[in-house]
């Protein structure tokens, strides 16, 4: 059983506070509100709190009627919020976007290889023949719950298929950490740093398969991901900071600590479910509840950050004001501990 540091009543203001504050940004249909309304989705699957789930609701329908931007992998990140939103109201409109963007991403959406999907933030071809970890959430995660959601074979398998070559393309074999991105053009990791949120995007995606996937062990390319999460995780525990966070470069000591990496993380540590991984969650949530004010807004999160060119480019990325996706992750890790509080009572 995991004995936290905090009860499940401060547990829950805590969420309250962080999705009250998320919901109250001036936020638009990208990632970063895509990552952010998947935070708020997940505390309104885990708490029942309607009323998140209706002023959800309300933001899509003015921007319904407000005029859509165009498809990238990014804007699919927006898809978390519809899944949950058709889920639960069971409306057309928000199937019928769901769709749309599984539509872009089956045929309009700029692959290389095989098959894997470019990272893209535009309409333009910005990163030619680049896969980003970042795409795990955005693009690969979304179409598994599609998948699973819709009963759509060939959505999970891509979806999976997509796991399985990001892991080949970024994560390195030596230490289990994940690189940014990979150039297959160069065939390089072109910087080759193990930025600390690249691994949070692996590390959660990956932990969220297993809960999503019904008997995940009848697909061949899940023990390949089980594996690399493993992996990935007993190097990160080594890597954390006496006050609960990882670095925004992982193996550099001189890094800041970042909060969203570090909460992304333990929010992966959390759904793994490895009993000795308890002492770094606990450590984490102390240094979440240090990073979170009175209003819920979740500090020391590193603004937008492409691949840089080299370390100097990722420790001089700011981390002053909040952030969609620091919102979003912090309450990936509340909920994930709300939902096993929950469960381990009733067993």
């Amino acid at each position: 059983m995991l004995k936290l540091a905090m009860d499940s009543t401060e547990l829950k203001t805590t969420i309250d506070r962080v999705v009250d504050y998320t919901l109250n940004m001036d936020l638009t249909w990208d990632w970063p509100c895509g990552v952010a309304y998947y935070g708020v989705s997940r505390a309104f699957e885990v708490t029942g709190e309607q009323c998140y789930l209706d002023r959800m609701a309300a933001w899509c329908d003015e921007y319904i009627e407000a005029g859509l931007p165009t498809w990238t992998v990014n804007t699919c990140a927006m898809g978390h919020m519809l899944v949950t939103l058709y889920q639960h109201t069971n409306e057309q409109k928000y199937l019928d976007l769901i769709l749309s963007k599984i539509d872009y991403i089956r045929n309009h959406a700029l692959r290389f290889a095989d098959r894997v999907l470019q990272h893209t933030v535009s309409a333009n071809n910005d990163f030619p023949e680049q896969c980003w970890a970042d795409t795990l959430f955005m693009a690969a995660y979304f179409q598994l719950r599609v998948g699973v959601m819709l009963n759509d074979s060939s959505l999970i398998e891509d979806a999976l298929h997509q796991y399985y070559w990001h892991i080949n393309f970024l994560q390195d074999e030596k230490t289990g950490l994940w690189y940014h991105g990979y150039n297959h053009v160069n065939k390089d990791h072109m910087s080759g740093m193990f930025w600390g949120r690249a691994n949070a995007w692996a590390a959660y995606t990956m932990s969220r398969v297993g809960k999503v996937l019904p008997q995940p062990y009848l697909y061949p390319p899940y023990m390949h991901i089980d594996s690399s999460l493993r992996d990935q995780l007993a190097t990160l525990k080594r890597l954390q900071r006496e006050d609960g966070l990882w670095g925004t470069v992982l193996d550099y000591g001189p890094s800041y600590g970042e909060v969203s990496a570090s909460a992304g993380i333990a929010a992966a540590m959390v759904m793994n479910g490895n009993p000795l991984h308890g002492k770094y969650i606990n450590l984490t949530l102390d240094g979440m509840a240090n990073n979170i004010t009175e209003n819920g807004r979740v500090l020391n999160v590193s603004a937008g950050t492409a691949v840089m060119n080299d370390i100097e480019g990722y420790l001089n990325i700011p981390k002053k004001w909040a952030q969609g996706w620091g919102q979003g992750l912090a309450l990936a890790f509340l909920t994930a501990l709300a939902e096993r509080q929950k469960k381990e009572k009733v067993e």
